[in-house]
């Protein structure tokens, strides 16, 4: 077979360019839904971080989770906190900022370091396999994966579309922290706009797409029409 394993690869090029128009689109609807509602982005983001705090004592309690990874963890999500005391506004250069993507990566490398090395047996009196591992409490894919979803990427990921880079920010009231600028300024359709970081990627991704194909005579843009 030749054209059949062809048309797999292709199908496997289309769906992953769907699937990353469709997580790029839906990182855009949800920084609009924050800039619109940005108090009630708030008060659920500072629940969510206690909330999974919850979650981590509570799996060190009663699943015997590495205490010293448990908090780890829970330092990290309270370091996350740190970050909301002028929401929706963050400093790129702010040391908290830089720390909590310090942490995101740590906090990833050191549970999948856990969760990739076999149980040990809960008692090594087995005088048959002393030394196997216990398969029968190792936890399967869909419980890792859950749990690095909602207790590892999360908060983090929460915090990236909702949060608004300094440098992306126009001056506002409140925004002087960010842009260093005491002015207050307004957009054009007159009212005070803050653009958050997941947009402003989608927008840089967008920009530079359109501007390297019309270079490249991809397709025609609105500069090559003027002429």
């Amino acid at each position: 077979m030749w054209i059949l394993p062809l048309v797999g690869y292709l199908g496997v090029v289309v769906g992953f360019a769907f699937l990353t128009l469709a997580i790029a689109s839906g990182l855009y609807y949800l920084s609009e839904l924050v800039e619109e509602h940005t108090v009630l982005a708030r008060r659920l983001l500072t629940r969510l971080i206690y909330s999974v705090i919850i979650v981590q004592i509570l799996l060190w309690l009663f699943d015997r989770f590495p205490f010293s990874l448990s908090v780890l963890s829970i330092v990290s999500h309270l370091v996350y906190a740190s970050n909301l005391r002028r929401f929706p506004i963050v400093k790129l250069s702010d040391p908290l900022f830089i720390l909590s993507c310090i942490l995101v990566c740590i906090n990833h490398w050191v549970w999948f370091r856990h969760f990739s090395k076999p149980v040990p047996p809960r008692s090594s009196s087995s005088w048959r396999r002393p030394y196997e591992p216990d398969y029968e409490n190792m936890p399967t894919f869909t419980e890792v994966a859950s749990y690095f979803g909602l207790c590892v990427w999360l908060v983090p990921f929460a915090l990236f579309v909702s949060l608004s880079a300094g440098d992306n920010v126009l001056p506002s009231m409140g925004s002087e922290y960010a842009t260093g600028d005491h002015t207050s300024s307004i957009s054009p359709d007159g009212k005070n706009k803050n653009k958050g970081m997941a947009k402003a990627l989608v927008d840089g991704i967008r920009d530079w797409v359109g501007e390297t194909g019309e270079l490249m005579g991809f397709w025609k843009g609105e500069r090559t029409r003027r002429f």
